[in-house]
């Protein structure tokens, strides 16, 4: 795969779920991490150690008040949205005593593309309410911060399947053959 003027050989596809890919993605080397941070960190750790890549694609369905059912968006931003330490002088999202920004900056940006900012947290969101992000996941931070840390290029691309709202579940679910189409599609217009 050919990115700009880099030419990738080792790419790594990430997902949480099988069912986020279905069928159109055999014949790639996938992972499935399982759904969270703590999987995501630690199974994609686990696989650049067995096998290092050159590329981490992290594919997936997210939600979003700010982006349309179907669309495609890629995440080069990321917020760990459920770290609140705030009562103890730091900043909202913001890891204690780590020395990093609350807003974690690595990934690819395709030209062409809508771009947004992924907050990952461990909960199921259905009240959206945060203006500091506008992509919803579970897992995108933690797939960022490992590629970051072990200097892997890094590409999340989301399909929007809900809007992160009180139907997400409902949404989630009939959207799921879509979103492995739809990000398929993406990967194939490279």
């Amino acid at each position: 795969m050919k990115f700009e003027d880099q030419t990738y050989h080792r790419i790594l596809l990430v997902f949480a779920l099988e069912s986020e890919a279905g069928n159109e993605f055999e014949g790639f080397r996938t992972l499935f991490t399982g759904v969270g941070k703590v999987n995501a960190a630690y199974h994609l750790t686990k696989a650049i150690m067995e096998d290092r890549p050159d590329l981490i694609i992290n594919l997936g369905t997210a939600g979003s008040t700010a982006f349309d059912r179907g669309t495609v968006v890629c995440c080069p931003r990321f917020i760990q949205r459920d770290m609140d330490a705030q009562a103890l002088g730091f900043q909202k999202f913001e890891t204690p005593l780590s020395g990093e920004p609350a807003m974690l900056e690595y990934g690819l940006a395709p030209g062409g593309m809508p771009l947004g900012i992924c907050g990952s947290g461990d909960q199921f969101e259905m009240e959206h309410r945060n203006p500091e992000y506008n992509v919803i996941d579970m897992e995108g931070y933690a797939l960022a911060r490992v590629a970051r840390h072990e200097g892997i290029d890094f590409l999340c691309l989301k399909y929007i399947s809900d809007g992160a709202d009180g139907n997400a579940a409902a949404d989630w679910s009939q959207e799921l053959k879509r979103a492995a189409r739809s990000l398929r599609a993406v990967l194939a217009a490279w």
